[in-house]
């Protein structure tokens, strides 16, 4: 894969030195991404960058203090696993921290506010000068959902959580490192041409795409609700979903009855026929949030999705 001119990037959730201590050849890449986005280190020149700050003294006591086995301290990440998310959880509520947990399958990590994978990947890439479009990202797990959504083209291996297959672009036939392998045997040979090809024919973005895939400040879609109180933007219709599904249900229905959906699809995305299919469930009062949520979601990905 080096020898073809690429740039490699490991994202990991280990720590460094655990990471190091069991992989020997880190040389092999541009950066490496470890504690599931809090730390960047380059192996040519052996330089590490910290992304956060590692929880208080006090939150790593307290979970000592209640016998939580095994227990491992990073630069930045706290980790530990299933089933001491609880206690963990429940120390976070009581010292009053603004602090995450993030599963990777039976492992439970701690890590500040907005530190994932996807942040981590970001970083290393601006450092490289690379466009996450041009980035094929590979993953397995629940913490490589974030990542994988920022890449041009994401890959789950067989072996992947089924919701992490069920939303990447393509699905490896190997399980574990003979997915990789696959994966990149396919690269080389042709560059994804055929995977590519697909996903450019169902961007997500239409016609309305701009520099690094977003859109402008004034043609994005924002959450602001019935009081203006949020103010969240969603520049293309991968995050519109993602906040769709998260954001509060006062908010979801303002936008929804005064048909702003609709008029986003229409005006600024251009599909005259996802429009006018998401005013027909605007008009419909008798449905709940969760089915216009739904409907409306379904809607998106029947046009600019496809099965992986």
């Amino acid at each position: 894969m080096r020898d073809s001119g690429r740039k490699l990037i490991l994202v990991t959730g280990r720590e460094l030195d655990d990471l190091l201590r069991v992989f020997p050849r880190a040389d092999l890449f541009d950066c490496i991404v470890a504690e599931n986005g809090a730390l960047l280190y380059w192996p040519a020149s052996r330089e590490e960058k910290l992304l956060g700050e590692r929880p208080p003294e006090e939150f790593i006591k307290a979970l000592r203090d209640r016998n939580i086995n095994p227990l491992s301290v990073g630069r930045v990440i706290v980790a530990t696993w299933h089933p001491n998310e609880t206690t963990v959880i429940q120390v976070i509520r009581e010292l009053g921290l603004e602090l995450q947990v993030i599963f990777n399958k039976g492992a439970v990590m701690v890590l500040p506010s907005g530190i994932n994978k996807a942040a981590g990947l970001k970083a290393a890439l601006d450092q490289l000068k690379i466009s996450p479009h041009n980035v094929v990202g590979i993953g397995d797990a629940e913490n490589d959902h974030a990542f994988l959504s920022l890449c041009g083209c994401s890959v789950a291996v067989a072996n992947a959580l089924p919701m992490v297959k069920e939303r990447a672009d393509f699905v490896t036939n190997g399980s574990r490192g003979a997915g990789v392998i696959e994966i990149i045997e396919r690269l080389i040979a042709s560059d994804l041409s055929g995977i590519v090809s697909r996903i450019k024919r169902h961007n997500i973005l239409l016609d309305t795409r701009e520099e690094e895939g977003q859109l402008s400040e004034d043609k994005s879609f924002y959450f602001r609700g019935p009081h203006y109180e949020l103010n969240l933007r969603a520049p293309n219709l991968i995050l519109f979903i993602q906040i769709a599904e998260s954001v509060d249900d006062e908010t979801w229905l303002f936008h929804l009855q005064q048909h702003d959906y609709s008029r986003w699809f229409r005006d600024v995305i251009k599909d005259k026929n996802l429009a006018d299919e998401t005013e027909q469930i605007e008009k419909r009062a008798y449905l709940s949030v969760d089915e216009s949520r739904n409907l409306i979601k379904q809607a998106i990905e029947q046009r600019y999705t496809f099965p992986a």
